[in-house]
């Protein structure tokens, strides 16, 4: 963050009022730096505090990982509107911690407006992503409520016209000498809203689609962090990268085989049951959620031929898998 200002604060105060790259980088660096603070429960210090460092990082690492998962298993258990809902809270925690890190540099020159203007932008690109989504997925419900129908009819004339409100609420807001600087910002608001804003309404598209396309993903990401972290533990002794000192290349190559191993067992599991792979459709009748289907193809066994190379050194000539395996692979 540190540095993203001092580029930004020495490119756009130079124009404005003469000072150089060179100087808004001396100055930033004599500023006081935070110093890294350990944030680990009492009771688990007290609990490890006759094991050494090292294994006490270990031992925290996985008792807080084993309670992350079981948070995760109950969010799984409580259905696909509760995921979706987290989903929605880290898309607005993401677009929080981005557009703070350039209000620290827009707040230093007493600009008005940048971050009312960059929740506004936020709230109408909601609005137009997931009113479509509202339109395709609950047709019946919105045709039967007046006012949604109306919203839905003219949905894209109403996004259009907030969109121009916001614009011309930042026209008005523009200060000379520091056009540059609130140029910049702009894109950077727009530039955090087609990252965030864009993943997380494909997320919720996929939880649409069935819960499996969501939950093996996110489980394979979780799987690679801990088999890599646990493989670098005990195994690692070259350095992978200069950016993490304690990455190692051993950590690297034993999480990437976990993960695809992990990937193909788990998506063997979940594809036999209906409630992971099943579409989420919206019952009229009971004004609720469903998850019942015929599975598709991609979830029934098939039989597939294995590579004579592969079949003499394990014996077989077929194997049995669902063709949503692939995808995990992948």
């Amino acid at each position: 963050e540190l540095e993203s200002e001092v580029k930004i604060d020495g490119e756009t105060a130079s124009d404005s009022e003469g000072e150089t790259a060179s100087d808004s980088e001396s100055r930033a660096e004599t500023a006081p730096l935070s110093t890294s603070v350990d944030d680990t429960p009492e009771v688990l210090n007290r609990a490890l505090s006759n094991l050494s460092s090292r294994w006490k990082n270990w031992w925290v690492r996985g008792i807080l990982t084993l309670a992350m998962i079981a948070f995760f298993f109950i969010i799984i258990y409580l259905g696909p509107m509760v995921l979706m809902i987290i989903v929605m809270c880290v898309q607005i925690k993401c677009f929080h911690e981005i557009i703070t890190i350039g209000y620290n540099v827009y707040h230093s020159y007493d600009l008005p407006w940048f971050r009312t203007l960059s929740w506004y932008f936020l709230l109408c690109v909601n609005y137009f992503f997931y009113g479509e989504t509202v339109t395709d997925y609950f047709f019946t419900l919105v045709q039967r409520e007046e006012p949604l129908r109306i919203l839905s009819k003219y949905h894209r004339f109403i996004s259009f016209t907030l969109y121009l409100i916001g614009f011309c609420m930042f026209v008005l807001s523009l200060v000379k000498k520091h056009y540059r600087l609130q140029f910049y910002m702009f894109g950077w608001t727009h530039v955090t809203l087609l990252i965030v804003v864009t993943q997380s309404h494909l997320v919720i598209h996929n939880l649409f689609e069935g819960m499996i396309w969501f939950i093996v993903p996110i489980s394979c990401v979780i799987c690679n962090d801990i088999m890599a972290y646990m493989f670098g533990f005990f195994f690692g002794r070259t350095p992978l990268i200069k950016l993490s000192p304690k990455k190692t290349w051993e950590g690297f190559i034993g999480g990437f085989f976990a993960t695809v191993v992990f990937g193909l067992l788990l998506s063997y599991v979940m594809s036999g049951y209906r409630c992971f792979v099943c579409p989420v459709e919206y019952n009229n009748d009971t004004n609720s959620f469903t998850v019942d289907c015929e599975p598709s193809d991609l979830f029934r066994l098939q039989e597939y031929s294995i590579p004579e190379v592969i079949q003499s050194v394990i014996g077989l000539t077929t194997v049995w898998m669902y063709p949503f395996q692939i995808h995990s692979i992948a």
